[in-house]
């Protein structure tokens, strides 16, 4: 009766642990980026115009951090996947660049109490982190590659791929140090295929 019970006990223990591991997965994805929307539209001159819309959730941490004055640097990544070989680059006569990259600042400003994302010059300002999060990654019409790159192929012929990630190598030095050893720091939507839409004929709405 004994070992019964023991077996049984082995058995219920293997099982809570099983599920706590297949609960793992959810629990991080809870607390990453999430791809909602990854487009990219061929255009009359050869280019891609990308675009890109993610679902980000802050674990504590990273609340805490914003809320102290810390900056945040996502930054938005662009790969072409196809064509990339060698012989395609001596086809355009010329070396291009197959990726492109691009940062949104996300920071909390106490004084105001509001939320402001950020693009190079560029910056909204938003009342809530909810709202804030909802543009962080969020861009329509982003032009990639050179002019001229993709001429005479059709949406078929092309694949790329883009992510979103926190860059910790932006964030102050103590910080920095606190990300190399915790998982609550490294935020990533992995890579996502583009949807390659062809390009609008001349004079469409």
């Amino acid at each position: 009766m004994t070992a019964f019970i023991t077996r049984c006990l082995k058995s219920i223990n293997l099982l809570v642990l099983l599920v706590g591991l297949a609960l793992v997965p959810l629990i991080s994805r809870a607390e990453s980026i999430e791809v909602r929307r990854a487009e990219a539209e061929m255009t009359s001159d050869g280019q891609l115009s990308l675009s890109t819309r993610f679902g980000l959730r802050l674990p504590a941490t990273l609340s805490q951090a914003l809320a102290q004055g810390v900056v945040l640097n996502f930054r938005l990544e662009f790969e072409l996947t196809r064509p990339r070989l060698t012989a395609y680059r001596l086809k355009l006569g010329s070396w291009f660049d197959p990726t492109a990259s691009i940062d949104f600042k996300l920071s909390y400003h106490s004084l105001t109490n509001r939320y402001r994302v950020s693009i190079g010059s560029l910056a909204n300002h938003y009342a809530t982190l909810n709202e804030a999060l909802n543009a962080t990654g969020a861009i329509t019409g982003w032009r990639v590659l050179d002019s001229g790159t993709l001429d005479g192929l059709k949406p078929g012929d092309v694949a790329g791929r883009v992510r979103l990630m926190l860059d910790f190598g932006e964030l102050p030095k103590p910080f920095q140090f606190n990300a190399l050893g915790s998982s609550d720091w490294a935020l990533s939507s992995g890579w996502a295929d583009l949807t390659i839409l062809p390009a609008h004929p001349a004079g469409a709405g």
